[in-house]
């Protein structure tokens, strides 16, 4: 078996598991670590003693032979980085999170991938990403009614690193609360950088566009590391019509450690996209089948 040649772009807390989840995969090795933020080479490996056995570099142009680069950095970055790898004949898989803005990505990215022959699948995170195959399974079961999907309590991770790029915050943690049907409270924990105003850096953080849209409070704190727990949760219900028969109740529930999973998701994402003809898609629309590893009758026969 010929194996996938993937590139971890960031090596974040999201990029870290994304390296473990190839380690893992039984059809993928690693072409290297693309660390455009930080140092790399020597420095990267002496602060990260796993990472020694890979090559490292500050662009993907400087490794060899990628199939696809997973891009394990914040969602801000992923149009740009993404076009760069596409254009370069690598496919790309992303877990940008910005629900509302998912359509223009997919319309920007489409173009790209096909004048290049290449594939992008976005937003392929646990939510959006894999939640979002649940809600189209639930209203493929019940046509009419409504879906709730209640997240937490637990840590956000894009809502906190939006909150960490507001000028004058130290460190940051951005924490999901349900309040029931849908409907969700943002509490982000902040510590001040010298020489900036608590209440000026509240205002902005509320005014960002991740958080302008659900009630949020910003509570200055001394140590943010705390209070950090990477673990998060979703409970997604519906109720709704099947046919002409009413009152039919669908219900998924789990609780995750957030960037294992959606490193995982990645992966999947990653696997799917050399499969697939080339544009831009998102999870709802690969068959689920094309994310798992195996001979395609082999998993018809044991799941189906």
């Amino acid at each position: 078996m010929q194996k996938i040649r993937a590139a971890i772009v960031g090596y974040g807390n999201i990029g870290k598991h994304v390296v473990e989840a190839l380690e893992a995969a039984p059809d993928f090795e690693i072409a290297g670590v693309v660390e455009i933020a930080t140092v790399v080479g020597s420095n990267l490996q002496a602060s990260q003693p796993e990472l020694q056995k890979y090559r490292l570099a500050d662009s993907l142009t400087k490794l060899d032979n990628v199939d696809v680069a997973i891009l394990a950095i914040p969602t801000r970055q992923v149009e740009s980085l993404a076009k760069e790898a596409l254009s370069m004949g690598i496919h790309t898989a992303d877990c940008f999170d910005i629900h509302g803005k998912i359509v223009d990505l997919r319309r920007s990215l489409d173009l790209v991938a096909k004048a290049h022959n290449t594939v992008a699948v976005i937003a392929a995170g646990w939510d959006p990403g894999s939640d979002s195959i649940v809600r189209v399974l639930f209203e493929a079961m019940t046509p009419r009614g409504i879906t709730y999907t209640n997240f937490g309590p637990g840590m956000s991770m894009g809502h906190t690193v939006a909150a960490k790029a507001i000028a004058g915050v130290k460190a940051a943690l951005s924490m999901t609360i349900p309040l029931g049907t849908g409907i969700h409270r943002r509490m982000v924990y902040v510590e001040i950088k010298e020489g900036y105003d608590f209440e000026q850096v509240a205002t902005a953080i509320k005014s960002d566009d991740y958080f302008v849209h659900d009630e949020t409070f910003v509570v200055q704190v001394e140590n943010v590391d705390t209070l950090l727990d990477m673990g998060h949760s979703v409970n997604m219900t519906r109720k709704g019509v099947s046919g002409k028969t009413q009152n039919q109740l669908l219900a998924f529930d789990m609780k995750v450690n957030n960037p294992a999973l959606t490193a995982q998701m990645l992966v999947a994402a990653a696997r799917a996209s050399v499969k697939q003809r080339p544009g831009a898609y998102t999870l709802i629309e690969i068959p689920v089948i094309d994310m798992l590893p195996g001979e395609k009758e082999d998993l018809i026969r044991r799941l189906v």
